[in-house]
């Protein structure tokens, strides 16, 4: 029988794929990869922000979120180049976010739970909230599917069927925010990225089309988080970064077979 506080685990890291997945593949056919590396670790800012105000974790953490998606496409459209943008803006929200939280009085919290994330501690309140998140991520990605993938791989031909492309970059961004709202708890600000990314590269080696590449990165994201957890229950290693480790050993081993094919 499995103890209570891994089957907790293994729920909330089995739901935050669902959405891991096809979002994931979504930032790689955008070429986002900084992008979303950047939001999580700004992140850390809402968090100092929700303990100063006492305000739910989740909340602040997708308030920053968006607010950083919003500053990068108002700065971008005015000729700055995104990748120092997102750089200044990632590094510069970190740095303030840590220092906020040593200022923040009466608040025992770990910023390790953060930074590299705590899945094994999630209670059940926490699962409801992830596959909560995750379903609505999801849903919106089904519901807008076409359009995005449209104005992902052809701009000009999304804007001769009447879909803005820029309309569904913020449907994008706003499903990243809320992917990193509901992850950082579990596997951290410096982990999120390697959720959303690793399942996707993994699946594009070895898939043949979008749907199926979408398909196959949440089905190895959840491979990833059974084999990882199994390793630290059984080598009493970190979780979050288990969880990641094992998604880079699927990656190594999709890239050996693509190799060999």
């Amino acid at each position: 029988m499995l103890p209570e506080f891994l089957i907790r685990a293994g729920l909330a890291g089995l739901g935050l794929t669902l959405a891991t997945g096809p979002l994931g593949a979504f930032v790689l056919w955008r070429r986002m990869a900084y992008f979303g590396d950047a939001t999580a670790h700004a992140s850390i800012l809402g968090v100092a922000l929700a303990l100063a105000t006492g305000l739910p974790v989740g909340l602040g953490t997708l308030t920053v979120a968006l607010s950083v998606a919003v500053t990068v496409a108002t700065l971008s459209a005015r000729g700055w180049a995104v990748d120092t943008t997102l750089g200044v803006l990632a590094h510069g929200a970190l740095a303030v976010g840590l220092v906020a939280i040593s200022f923040v009085k009466g608040v025992n919290v770990s910023l390790e739970s953060y930074l590299f994330g705590d899945i094994l501690a999630v209670t059940w309140t926490e699962v409801a909230l992830v596959w909560g998140g995750s379903a609505s991520v999801l849903a919106l990605l089904l519901w807008r599917w076409q359009g995005m993938l449209t104005a992902t791989l052809d701009p000009d031909l999304a804007r001769a069927s009447g879909i803005d492309p820029d309309r569904e970059r913020l449907w994008l961004t706003l499903a990243l925010a809320v992917v990193i709202a509901v992850a950082i708890k579990l596997v951290g600000a410096l982990l999120i990225a390697a959720l959303l990314l690793i399942p996707a590269a993994t699946a594009r080696a070895l898939s043949r089309g979008p749907e199926q590449m979408a398909a196959l990165a949440s089905g190895v994201g959840a491979l990833s988080v059974i084999a990882g957890l199994a390793l630290s229950l059984n080598q009493d290693t970190p979780a979050g970064p288990s969880i990641a480790a094992l998604a880079a050993g699927l990656f190594a081993l999709a890239a050996s077979l693509r190799r060999q094919g």
